[in-house]
């Protein structure tokens, strides 16, 4: 993966929707059931919508009834880091880009048994390249 990606808060907000700069760079939450990828189940591969950063790929993408597109693993180790979350008074497990440290969402342990985990992510943190099957 290539090297980390650093811009200034100003930057950011030029490039970004007003929405991807809320949710990617201020760690917000898009409504649920409101994304565009929700329930899409086109193939292809997730990159993050700040660096293009390849995150996760269609194949491990479920339906986790919560509202936001919920991805069993990652494509590889390293395409994403964590960091432990007390924002809303309870601990939990945030998801970030690896490469430009966009906010992307949270990973669960309730995901289906091949890995058990749910990396829930905001539709607005994503964008689809799509493949032909």
């Amino acid at each position: 993966m290539s090297d980390k990606i650093r811009k200034s808060d100003e930057d950011w907000r030029t490039e970004l929707t007003p929405e991807q700069y809320e949710v990617c760079r201020r760690k917000g939450t898009e409504r649920a059931f409101s994304g565009r990828y929700c329930d899409t189940k086109t193939a292809g591969v997730y990159r993050c919508a700040c660096c293009g950063n390849d995150l996760f790929d269609s194949e491990t993408k479920f339906d986790s009834g919560t509202g936001w597109p919920s991805f069993s693993e990652p494509m590889e180790e390293g395409r994403v880091q964590t960091e432990s979350d007390r924002s809303m008074g309870v601990l939990r497990t945030e998801v970030l880009c690896a490469r430009c440290d966009a906010h992307l969402g949270h990973v669960f342990d309730d995901g289906p048994p091949s890995t058990g985990l749910r990396y829930c992510m905001n539709s607005c943190a994503l964008e689809l390249e799509e493949r032909e099957e």
